[in-house]
């Protein structure tokens, strides 16, 4: 985990649900600045391995999880695995204090977060739906994006803690705004690694040497973060980081049936939907987003 100054916050007990790749480092973080943390995992082992690595609790359910905390933080999978985990019979909001906050980090539907919102103002609780952009390597440095949705007074609150594993926080509007803002995010990047695809498959025909390459551009109009950290290891074939394909396809999944609800043309999106259906059922589900490069070698 990458070292970093943390502005101190009064010390508070904070729950974490969710302890895979982006959550374990983000509720390390939270422990790291002085947080008195309780984590629930799905797999207890995982959560078994966090307190031995961070100290803190560990709780079998969300339920118990979240008892007694100010603020219930989750990443977990899907809308299936965030309903559980809150308004589930062993959810967290069924032992939340009045008052206390839900942060959710997972990147799921808005109509969800709108949900979960509505169900948490009926209990004297607060939701943020607040998906990040950072990937693990954003996590494991505590400079994460959050783009976040919901009250305006709870987010102020629970602002202040996030930014122990966040670089920016900021608050978009209402409920469901984060996952919209979220799925803003995944199609410019769909877009825009099939962009870099073309182009280094098109360097390499050409005989170029890529990586010089990428070294000119990346001082011009065409550069990005994904062309600086992933252009260099698409030139080398190297796909085994954070964000999986298996994962892009669930988020495009919801960019695209959100898009049904709201009329929004999505040609590009589409077909790049389509090509990293191919990258999975050629075996690559678990690969880096970046591997979209391989269908064109």
């Amino acid at each position: 985990m990458g070292e970093r100054p943390y502005v101190r916050v009064d010390s508070e007990r904070v729950a974490f649900i969710g302890l895979g790749v982006m959550g374990h480092p983000m509720a390390a973080h939270l422990a790291r600045a002085g947080h008195r943390v309780t984590v629930h995992n799905r797999n207890p082992a995982k959560a078994q391995a966090w307190v031995a690595a961070h100290g803190g609790a560990l709780a079998a359910t969300a339920r118990e999880a979240a008892a007694g905390a100010a603020f219930v933080f989750a990443c977990v999978g899907n809308d299936r695995d965030l309903r559980e985990v809150t308004v589930g019979a062993d959810g967290a909001f069924a032992s939340m204090a009045r008052g206390a906050v839900f942060v959710d980090h997972t990147t799921a539907s808005a109509s969800l977060a709108r949900e979960l919102s509505a169900a948490a103002v009926t209990r004297g609780l607060h939701f943020i739906d607040a998906p990040v952009s950072g990937g693990n390597l954003g996590a494991l440095n505590g400079s994460l994006t959050v783009m976040c949705g919901g009250d305006v007074e709870a987010f102020e609150r629970a602002r202040p803690i996030a930014l122990a594993y966040a670089k920016a926080m900021t608050l978009l509007g209402a409920s469901g705004c984060g996952q919209l803002a979220k799925m803003v995010n995944q199609i410019a990047i769909a877009g825009l690694l099939q962009g870099l695809s073309e182009a280094i498959a098109f360097g390499d025909r050409a005989g170029l040497d890529m990586k010089a390459v990428l070294g000119v551009l990346g001082q011009g109009a065409a550069q990005s973060w994904q062309m600086d950290q992933r252009g260099p290891t698409m030139v080398e074939g190297a796909f085994d980081f954070g964000f999986a394909v298996d994962w892009m396809r669930k988020d495009l999944g919801l960019v695209l049936q959100e898009a049904q609800l709201n009329g929004a043309p999505l040609p590009v999106t589409e077909l790049v939907d389509r090509f990293y259906a191919e990258v999975q059922a050629a075996g690559g589900g678990r690969c880096d987003t970046s591997s979209l490069i391989t269908r064109l070698r």
